[in-house]
């Protein structure tokens, strides 16, 4: 979901910043820029199953398996436009791309509801048969998603940075207050972007259909990009440089090539290749295989008259191998936040039962795809609380700076919380099935049964506490145990998460309708959850969850101490 907190904070400083350009002047341009495209992009996401069920005679199955996919796409995405702009193009550039690229896929899909071609045709009245949509249809709906990922890809990782990029000058005193200041109002403006998305316009997609509905968010991404553009002459644009991809890429084959060098147990016994501000003198002995990486076998082959590397594909410095240390050492933990992720993903299915439930509240009617505006406001809420309240208070009665719970226990908790959630939805389905049959709703698929919505809001509630504890206990684990120099790693390698667990859940759900349908049977994921067992789907992701629990604890004892837990013990 809220990948809002998840954006990349890749900050590398100006150098020879024009005093003409950059600062506050620019940050309406930017952030505008992000706001508009979060908007467009995220208020296609809640209702896109039933366009997919009802204009392209998808089963929910189905339906769901290509949001999954989309949704990888995204975020996958996300790391290769964080690369490009690091490496070769730029962050303004990758931003300028990006935009164009989701205004494009949103003017497609827009064109799809505009022009009946593009779309199956109505389905025959006396017949009741319905056309599957052909090749050419589907692949103009798949050009568009593929193009708004592109664009959610390049935009989303580099927005921030890019932002950053006008305001930090190390000259002022105040440089720290100005980027967090431009931190909270980016992140409330993303927030509030996402809750406008699930609620206006998914309202408007209820209630004047997709036309109107494909054509604001195309709108407001037109927007997003003019914005953008306008300000061109005011940004600076820091060129790009080397990336930490292709450093750690330098780290394996470097450490292959010289895979016949034996290693000494003693530090003294080898030159190793470290620069001059280097965080690290010699290697650690923690996956010490890589560390053939950066031993000097040959100086004056090896390393240029002004100290640089001859070859940095056969020698890489200290911190780089350390640097890829990190991140396969976290690697284990990282992986049990991708059973969270699904948890969080299971959006269709929940839009599926509100829109068969009662959805009156107060006198207003819920759009059965602004269930996750609850989740949101529950992240928000709960953040607000604890950085602001909790904290303090913890820190006053523990005598600590950060009195509050380490990373590893928050992520814990994160993943704890969705079993009881999980749980729960199941409960829930359990008792809105059973009522759908006794009211005789069994082959009605869009009946209506005398059960509120309110009973879907307890567990996408306890899925935003979820979120609140693991997505941010994952990026502070990954931030303190990380080098300096892979700060930008933390969040990066945090939406690849996300992406995987789109990918698997995917799988999942294909696996899950194939294996439950064999021999004529309906599918637990049905069309008409009247006749289906997402119940049992539930308890099965129940079940998977509490696997991953119990996988965390080994990952945790295996991991050992935390930099923090070491520090403190020291001070004991």
């Amino acid at each position: 979901m809220e990948n809002s907190i998840v954006e990349e904070k890749m900050v590398l400083i100006p150098k020879d910043k024009d005093p003409r350009k950059g600062g506050l002047r620019t940050m309406p341009f930017i952030i505008v820029n992000e706001a508009f495209e979060r908007v467009a992009s995220y208020g296609l996401m809640p209702n896109m199953i039933f366009y997919l069920m009802k204009n392209y005679r998808m089963e929910a199955a189905s339906g769901s398996t290509i949001l999954f996919l989309w949704s990888a796409m995204s975020n996958g995405l996300s790391i290769f436009g964080a690369f490009l702009s690091d490496s070769f193009m730029g962050r303004y550039l990758v931003i300028s791309l990006g935009s164009f690229c989701s205004l494009l896929g949103m003017i497609l899909l827009w064109l799809t509801a505009m022009i009946p071609q593009l779309t199956p045709p109505p389905c025959d009245r006396f017949t009741n048969v319905c056309s599957s949509a052909t090749a050419g249809q589907l692949a103009t709906l798949f050009s568009s998603f593929g193009l708004i990922s592109i664009g959610a890809g390049c935009i989303r990782p580099c927005s921030i940075a890019f932002g950053a990029d006008q305001l930090d000058n190390k000259e002022n005193p105040n440089n720290e207050s100005v980027l967090q200041s431009f931190f909270n109002w980016y992140y409330a403006a993303t927030g509030l972007s996402t809750i406008i998305a699930f609620t206006a316009i998914v309202y408007v997609q209820d209630n004047l259909g997709w036309k109107v509905g494909f054509a604001i968010p195309a709108v407001l991404m037109f927007f997003s990009a003019l914005m953008f553009l306008v300000g061109s002459s005011q940004y600076v644009k820091v060129k790009a440089s080397t990336s930490l991809f292709t450093g750690f890429v330098q780290v394996l084959v470097a450490a292959f090539r010289n895979r016949k060098l034996s290693l000494s147990h003693s530090s003294i016994e080898q030159y190793y290749y470290h620069s001059d501000d280097s965080e690290f003198q010699i290697p650690t002995v923690n996956l010490r295989c890589l560390n053939r990486a950066c031993i000097i076998t040959d100086p004056d082959r090896d390393v240029n008259p002004d100290g640089s590397a001859s070859n940095p594909w056969s020698l890489c410095t200290v911190d780089q191998v350390e640097s890829l240390k990190a991140l396969l050492r976290v690697i284990p933990i990282w992986s049990t936040g991708i059973m969270m992720q699904i948890n969080l993903n299971q959006n269709s299915f929940a839009t599926l039962q509100a829109n068969t439930m009662d959805r009156q509240i107060f006198n207003f009617e819920l759009p059965a795809g602004s269930l996750n505006v609850f989740l949101v406001l529950t992240l928000t809420i709960w953040l607000t609380f604890y950085d602001r309240i909790l904290l303090p208070l913890l820190a006053k009665f523990t005598g600590k700076q950060r009195g509050g719970p380490s990373p590893t226990v928050r992520i814990g908790i994160g993943l704890l919380i969705p079993i009881a959630a999980r749980a729960m939805s199941a409960v829930v389905e359990t008792i809105r099935r059973r009522t759908a049959i006794e009211e005789g709703l069994e082959d009605q698929p869009d009946g209506v049964v005398n059960m509120s919505v309110v009973w879907l809001l307890p567990p996408i509630i306890l899925l935003g506490l979820a979120e609140a504890f693991n997505s941010i206990g994952q990026i502070e684990f990954y931030y303190s145990q990380f080098p300096k120099s892979m700060s930008s790693i933390a969040v990066a390698i945090f939406t690849f998460g996300t992406a995987m667990a789109d990918m698997i859940g995917s799988g999942l759900v294909d696996v899950v309708d194939r294996v439950t349908s064999r021999g004529g049977q309906e599918s637990w994921l049905s069309s008409n959850l009247n006749k289906g067992r997402l119940d049992d789907y539930y308890w099965l992701i129940t079940v998977l969850s509490i696997i991953n629990f119990v996988y965390f604890l080994v990952c945790c004892r295996t991991y050992g101490r935390t930099k923090d837990e070491k520090e403190e013990r020291l001070l004991e």
